[in-house]
């Protein structure tokens, strides 16, 4: 089975991959199911209705998901194409204080996936530098796993932690040493397994060029050893050359690392797929 389970369309703000070109590819590629997982970011980001002029970033409206019309091409989409099975998801860019926006909107919506991930704290983004600046690397490090930390204990709407150490990609200094932060990370981790949700393997890592999987190798032997089950994989797609990529070669490292399962999901429940031996 091949699918991808972290991918950006022209609904996201970053984003201008048309949802019915990334579908005609997923079919070209062979594809088994896509989930499509648009950005949300309560806190940098308003919703398309909260706005009497659009901002705009790099060319692209800064704001959240249309939802209306999200939710409506999915299913148009789901009837022209039939051969693909398409996923109504999204990624919830949380913060502490901006879970009770992230409660209203999975309140609204016929969701069957969604990504957790932390891409800000305090309105700062990490990928500008904002969020570093002035920190040293333990500040900056152990202040974004304790931000997901107190997520975690509070929000539970969601199916998979997504990109789990994000601050990695953006980190200037190298990796921060694993043992510095195993503590809270197996904190985070034993949580997520109590509330039966899961992690995801980033294939972006590649194309960034992290010498390790996201999550690190260490934090995948960890979510393991504490009973981790529920994985899904995803290759963070924004635009076409992203689509599907490295999804085989994450298989493999999965099972290396001795994991028999990978996951998709249907209306917020995981099903488990076993992982091929090739």
């Amino acid at each position: 089975m091949f699918c991808d389970y972290h991918i950006h369309t022209n609904y996201s703000d970053d984003s201008q991959y048309l949802m019915e070109d990334l579908v005609l590819d997923a079919l070209e590629m062979k594809m088994d199911e896509i989930c499509f997982t648009d950005h949300v970011d309560y806190g940098i980001k308003k919703d398309w209705d909260e706005v009497e002029e659009i901002e705009y970033r790099d060319g692209m409206p800064f704001l959240n998901v249309n939802y209306p019309q999200y939710f409506q091409e999915i299913s148009d989409l789901q009837m022209k194409y039939p051969n693909l099975v398409m996923k109504k998801g999204m990624e919830f860019g949380v913060q502490v204080h901006t879970i009770p926006q992230y409660k209203t909107l999975f309140s609204k919506y016929p969701f069957d996936f969604i990504i957790l991930s932390c891409h800000q704290v305090n309105n700062q983004e990490f990928w500008t530098q904002e969020f570093q600046a002035g920190k040293t690397q333990k500040e900056y490090n152990e202040k974004y796993y304790q931000e997901l930390l107190e997520i975690v204990k509070e929000y539970k709407d969601y199916s998979v932690l997504g990109h789990l150490d994000l601050i990695t990609r953006y980190d200037e200094l190298g990796v921060y040493d694993f043992e510095n932060i195993k503590e809270i990370i197996t904190q985070i981790l034993k949580i997520v397994i109590a509330d039966g949700k899961g992690i995801e393997v980033n294939t972006s890592s590649h194309r960034y060029g992290l010498n390790d999987l996201t999550p690190s190798r260490d934090i995948l032997k960890l979510y393991k050893e504490l009973g981790g089950k529920v994985i899904t994989i995803g290759s963070d797609t924004h635009k076409h050359e992203h689509l599907g990529a490295y999804i085989l070669e994450t298989k493999k490292e999965l099972k290396k690392l001795g994991f028999q399962y990978y996951c998709t999901f249907d209306q917020m429940k995981p099903i488990f797929h076993q992982l091929d031996e090739q």
